[in-house]
């Protein structure tokens, strides 16, 4: 390019011109007919044809097609602008590469760059510029319009045909930042207002652009855009609303879930996950004014904290129960300690039995709490227990030898003989029986035995002094039995009542009830026979 750009503002350096003055295109010396490309004096050389300084999107100076005569050093390039100065870019264009090939920079709006719209690419527009304008023998170029042919410029640089590409590339430009403001207002971005201006400022200059093409459809595309930039922005506005309230609505979705939490749930674990879950995801929600989100924070917070104090009360309430119940257990555990050195057995064990029934009443304190207490109690429970069932292996010791020791008594006197000397086996006898009363408790199962032995040798004996007597009629040996048993009993209460046994005495009182009642039954009954 014979010209270049300044990064700041777009505008031209020019070199100074070597020639006599600035309207003269100085050719190479192969260049046949040099006289052609004299330009006319006022007019100001460029690169290329350059539109209005009004016209938006203008681009810079494009170098000339391999097929144009290539400009002296120094000197201005040989295309000269119909409107005789030339434009200065906008400030938001920026060059892009030529889809034709043929060196010159593209220029589009920096707005409309596929930096700025994501979504809209790029769009390079190549058009027919010979089914719209056409180059005269003298260099002038024309663009045909509704209106008629338009001069746009003129061409003295060699083919024709190439200054018509020239111009055509410039109308293609236009054509490519209208597409692309089309892009934007379609998928809604960028700002809607300035998008409308920047069509309307295209609408208006694109008539009069220094370009070959469709310069009347091209208008009244960026027209189109006019009237359609105010639903385009409504639209716009619809969608960011409706973004909104879906950002709203999920943030109330995540308040009223939080106040449902606050107010009902008891899985305390789960439902503080949640919540923490729920400021996580709170914060990934965006795009809603600051008024809408504090009062929705405001509903969450206090659901939170509302979650907050019940089940701090809960577990106030649970920790104040779980001290009674401790307290209440320790009361238990002195009570069953106090019983532990009891050798009441019978009346201890009850009362233990019972304390037993009143723990399993009390709830449950702390794990590793609950289970201490335990051990406390049972410990104490342990020591009476245990000194009941040594007491016991005693007893049962002393009562095995007591049983022993009856058995003794029974075979000797279950030697007595009373054939020879009755008095003499009577009287032994009867030492026997207050030797073999004398002897405490023996097993429960031995007892009757015992009993049933000594009964045996009694009515031997007393068979054998019946005998010696008148024979009388012989008495019901029903009632003889029972009168019998009366009358042992009557020396075993009396026995106990001489020992002062307590026990011993109710249990001889009722056995003696017991055998009278059984010798008036068998009296009746042998009184009727």
């Amino acid at each position: 390019m014979s010209s270049t750009e300044n990064p700041g503002d777009g505008s031209q350096q020019v070199p100074p011109p070597e020639t006599a003055g600035p309207d003269v295109t100085t050719p190479d010396a192969a260049t046949p007919d040099a006289a052609s490309d004299v330009v006319a004096p006022g007019a100001v050389a460029a690169d290329a044809v350059t539109p209005d300084a009004a016209t938006p999107g203008a681009e810079t100076p494009a170098a000339p097609t391999p097929g144009a005569e290539t400009p002296a050093a120094g000197t201005p390039d040989a295309v000269t602008a119909a409107a005789g100065t030339p434009a200065a870019p906008t400030p938001e264009a920026a060059a892009l590469p030529d889809p034709t090939g043929d060196g010159a920079a593209r220029t589009v709006p920096e707005a409309a760059t596929p930096a700025a719209v994501p979504t809209a690419p790029a769009v390079h527009v190549v058009s027919d510029p010979a089914q719209w304008g056409r180059v005269d023998e003298d260099g002038t170029v024309y663009v045909r319009t509704a209106d008629g042919e338009r001069e746009v410029g003129s061409w003295q640089a060699g083919d024709p045909a190439a200054g018509l590409a020239h111009f055509a590339r410039r109308y293609d430009d236009l054509a490519t930042e209208v597409s692309l403001l089309e892009a934007r207002l379609k998928a809604h971005t960028g700002n809607p207002s300035e998008l409308k201006a920047k069509a309307q400022a295209l609408a208006e200059t694109i008539p009069t652009a220094t370009a070959v093409g469709d310069l009347d459809g091209l208008a009244a595309r960026a027209q189109a855009m006019v009237g359609t930039a105010d639903s385009a922005a409504a639209e716009s506005r619809a969608e960011k609303a409706a973004a909104r309230a879906a950002q709203v609505a999920r943030k109330e979705a995540l308040a009223v879930e939080a106040e449902q939490i606050a107010a009902e749930s008891t899985s305390w674990k789960a439902a503080g996950d949640r919540l923490k879950a729920i400021v996580e995801e709170w914060k990934t929600i965006r795009g809603i004014d600051r008024k809408t989100d504090e009062a929705l924070w405001t509903r969450f917070a206090a659901a939170r904290d509302a979650f907050g104090r019940r089940r701090g009360a809960h577990f106030a309430a649970l920790d104040a129960q779980r001290g009674e119940a401790r307290a209440a257990k320790q009361e238990l555990i002195a009570e069953a300690q106090r019983l532990s050195t009891s050798t009441d057995w019978g009346a201890t064990s009850a009362a233990m039995r019972s304390l037993m029934d009143r723990w399993k009443a009390v709830p449950r304190t702390s794990r590793d709490g609950d289970d201490d207490l335990w051990k406390q109690f049972r410990a104490a429970q342990d020591v009476f227990f245990t000194a009941r069932s040594e007491s016991d292996k005693a007893r049962n010791s002393e009562q095995l030898a007591n049983q022993q020791a009856k058995e003794e008594i029974l075979a000797e006197a279950e030697k007595l003989d009373p054939s020879g000397d009755l008095r003499q086996a009577q009287n032994a006898l009867r030492k026997l029986q207050e030797r073999y009363d004398a002897i405490g408790h023996v097993p429960r199962g031995a007892m009757r035995q015992l009993e049933d032995r000594m009964q045996a040798v009694e009515q031997r004996i007393r068979g054998a002094s019946d005998a010696g007597r008148a024979r009388t009629a012989p008495e019901n040996p029903m009632v003889t039995s029972m009168r019998a048993a009366v009358t042992k009993a009557e020396e075993q209460l009396a026995k106990a009542e001489a020992a002062g046994n307590a026990r011993r005495v109710e249990e001889a009182r009722a056995n003696l009830a017991t055998r009278r009642e059984w010798l008036a039954e068998a009296e009746k009954t042998a009184s009727r026979r």
